[in-house]
């Protein structure tokens, strides 16, 4: 079953067509495959977005979905002709070239999109900070023209189809009334000018699409799913507007030694019984390396034990958070003959002054929960 229209685009259902073309830019820029390929689902949603675009975009079928929704429309012979987009390419030419359907007001300026991407480190490295070489695909300014379609040298004319006024009028009689539609000239892309030599580069669109390649440092204390925002290294405005950011969305993979809890790490180490009745010193990895813990003797399970200063640092004081050590006491098992005598034996001797827990000692639940910052 198809969503609302509305809410795929995230629009009241009074909005405006310049509020559902100003939100399906977004979204169609966000969710373009050749752009976020972060997302499995992104090409479904940029086709759904699309699809409730042109729905809403246009007043009759509007009309048609709010009294009947979708069944209404395809009772009525709508058919879409929003193929989508297949490639980078495809929704340039849309957002730069062919009338700018999606874009802002005749002549007007409008600010670039934005462009996210992923990158993956390790844990180590997001303890450290580190700095990584990020590529991704882009639309700017083409350098041969510099954005204003024309061949160097050739002049540039007022747009003979809507006059220099950037916009085509049209009337239609429809079942609801006498509809006036007013949309982007499409000869002009709504600058009300055009070229009388388009540029050999970019084809008279003013804008080339292009793939950058970035440095980008990453803080450390950084963690999993965050974002860096680099300013103005997104896509170029069109009409003089600004450019749009880049999103670095960071992906922290998983470390098998710890357990990270904000700023502190949990690791885990496996002690027999037998040394956690009569102590011992046992080696932990730490970020910084090996590093010998001494386990009292008579350690119960899940006691916590705490490195100061051994976690990640923090993104904003830089000040490291701890380690906690959680001693898991295993129990033997598969035991011979002789190694059941044993115990038989060493159980016999036990008084109630051994099996008597301290007074200052933590349920096994609340050592656990602290553990884990629970």
């Amino acid at each position: 079953m198809k969503r609302d229209a509305y809410e795929v685009l995230g629009v009241p259902r009074d909005a405006d067509e310049r509020t559902i073309k100003k939100r399906f830019r977004v979204l169609a820029r966000e969710l373009h495959p050749d752009v976020n390929q972060h997302d499995p689902e992104a090409e479904e949603k940029f086709k759904e977005a699309a699809e409730a675009y042109e729905i809403l975009s246009d007043a009759e079928r509007r009309a048609v979905y709010d009294r009947y929704g979708h069944e209404g429309l395809d009772s009525r012979g709508f058919q879409s002709n929003f193929g989508g987009f297949g490639s980078f390419a495809d929704i340039f030419d849309a957002f730069f070239g062919g009338g700018d359907p999606f874009g802002a007001t005749a002549g007007g300026a409008s600010q670039g999109g934005d462009v996210m991407i992923s990158v993956d480190i390790s844990l180590e490295e997001a303890a450290a900070g580190t700095n990584v070489e990020v590529s991704y695909e882009a639309v700017d300014v083409c350098e041969r023209c510099h954005g204003n379609q024309a061949e160097p040298g050739t002049p540039i004319e007022t747009c003979k189809r809507c006059g220099g006024a950037g916009q085509l009028r049209t009337v239609s009689r429809t079942a609801f009334g006498q509809l006036v539609r007013s949309q982007v000239c499409d000869a002009c892309g709504g600058d009300g000018r055009v070229p009388t030599v388009p540029c050999a580069e970019c084809r008279g669109r003013g804008r080339t699409a292009v793939t950058r390649a970035l440095d980008v440092d990453i803080p450390a204390g950084i963690a999993d799913e965050q974002r860096i925002r680099l300013t103005g290294r997104g896509h170029a405005g069109d009409r003089g507007g600004p450019p749009g950011d880049l999103y670095v969305l960071v992906r922290v993979g998983e470390d098998e030694r710890f357990v990270r809890d904000g700023d502190d790490l949990v690791t885990v180490v496996n002690l027999s019984a037998p040394l956690a009745a009569l102590g011992t010193a046992v080696t932990v990895p730490t970020l910084d390396g090996e590093e010998e813990l001494d386990i009292a003797a008579g350690t119960q399970p899940g006691t916590v034990l705490t490195l100061q200063g051994k976690g990640m640092p923090s993104l904003r004081t830089r000040r490291r958070g701890d380690q906690r050590v959680l001693v898991n006491v295993v129990i033997p098992r598969n035991l011979d003959e002789a190694q059941r005598q044993m115990l038989t034996n060493f159980n016999s001797t036990l008084t109630e002054e051994n099996l008597r827990e301290e007074s200052h000692d933590e349920s096994l639940f609340g050592r656990v929960r602290r553990a884990f910052g629970s």
